[in-house]
């Protein structure tokens, strides 16, 4: 066994007895994707017959209404399993203690919770456009799932998330006071956001204008929280759902481009190699309409490429914000760290805007041939 985050053997097997699993304690082995919550596979065995189990120590200092999330997440996947379609799917479930929770503070004030284990593959960069179309596919699944679901129940748990307004609001303010005396570093990145705030803003103002509908989104949308089948490749569920929020669809579908269309990694620091691959993002957008065309609106299919350009162009924002304010949000690797990403993601959504118009004229062809 080996075990991290100082938890003993002892202090795991209790919190496991608090969700009411059974049998003997056989094994614990450290989950190292991921860099918030503290994750163990935690295997029981009852009569020769194992079984696993994720445990999670929630990390609530980033998380800080641990209670809302899990709320959201009890909501939510109790809704995609209520659904007949799913009776005999896999789907993430959270283990309840006897009092109805699904969440236990031990005496030390720690956040658990524990989920059923997945045996499945997950891709953290991928480059075969059949799983790319299998993880769009799994967040469009996802929400179709949830299309009949009353939002406003969900629990705001990140306000302003993916307000790109409000983000632009803060990192003006930022260049402004220029704290750290960094703003002369990236004048050409700050005309670029100046330049372009207002087609990044679009998606807000439609949706305060009612012509965007809020939907229930995942809100972290890589290709890494799909898991797919280890011999056939397919699809088998979303993960990682603290972040699901009410939101745009557009927020989805465009970090997912944002994320897996990048023909290089967040951090490049090599701008050559940055772009928009275009085969990503027919995959991916492929698989995504096939499982929500029947009812998304005509706003919503025509702003998928609008969602590409405005995460990236949001996370180029947060990225500089950080660097401009002392690289206090983002966990940096070296001095500089958010700076090469920030200049990445502009590279990105530059070469997003230049390819708009194959954007929008993928979208029209799929969504033609889905719903022919």
């Amino acid at each position: 066994m080996s075990i991290s985050f100082n938890a003993s053997k002892e202090r795991i097997e209790q919190v496991c007895r608090e969700f009411r699993i059974s049998g003997e304690l056989a094994d614990i082995t450290v989950i190292t994707q991921g860099h918030i919550n503290t994750t163990f596979r935690v295997t029981f065995e009852n009569d020769s017959q194992q079984k696993s189990y994720l445990l999670q120590r929630v990390n609530t200092y980033v998380f800080k209404e641990p209670l809302q999330i899990m709320s959201n997440i009890n909501a939510v996947t109790n809704h995609i399993r209520s659904k007949p379609t799913n009776q005999n799917r896999v789907n993430v479930h959270f283990h309840h203690r006897e009092n109805g929770d699904n969440y236990f503070y031990d005496e030390d004030g720690e956040f658990w919770r524990l989920s059923n284990y997945i045996d499945s593959l997950s891709f953290d960069l991928c480059n075969d456009l059949n799983i790319l179309r299998g993880a769009g596919y799994a967040f469009g699944e996802f929400q179709s799932a949830l299309v009949d679901f009353d939002v406003s129940t969900l629990h705001d748990t990140i306000p302003n998330f993916h307000n790109t307004p409000k983000r632009l609001e803060k990192f003006f303010a930022s260049v402004k006071a220029d704290e750290y005396g960094r703003a002369c570093q990236v004048r050409e990145e700050i005309e670029f956001t100046e330049k372009y705030a207002d087609i990044a803003s679009q998606l807000m103002a439609m949706k305060d204008a009612g012509e965007l509908p809020l939907r229930v989104t995942h809100n972290d949308t890589k290709s890494n929280n799909v898991l797919f089948d280890r011999e056939t490749g397919a699809p088998l569920t979303v993960i990682d759902l603290d972040t699901v929020m009410p939101g745009l669809v557009a927020f989805d579908f465009g970090d997912a481009i944002r994320s897996a269309g990048n023909t290089a990694a967040e951090d490049e620091a090599d701008l050559s190699l940055v772009s928009l691959d275009l085969k990503k993002f027919t995959a991916f957008a492929e698989g995504f309409i096939q499982a929500t065309a029947g009812y998304l609106t005509e706003n919503e299919l025509e702003t998928l490429p609008l969602g590409a350009f405005t995460l990236t162009f949001e996370q180029a924002v947060r990225f500089l914000d950080d660097y401009l304010t002392g690289d206090k949000y983002f966990r940096t690797e070296y001095p500089g760290h958010n700076l090469v990403r920030a200049k990445c993601q502009y590279v990105l959504a530059k070469d997003i805007l230049d390819k708009f118009e194959d954007m929008q004229n993928i979208i029209k062809k799929i969504t033609k041939d889905v719903l022919k």
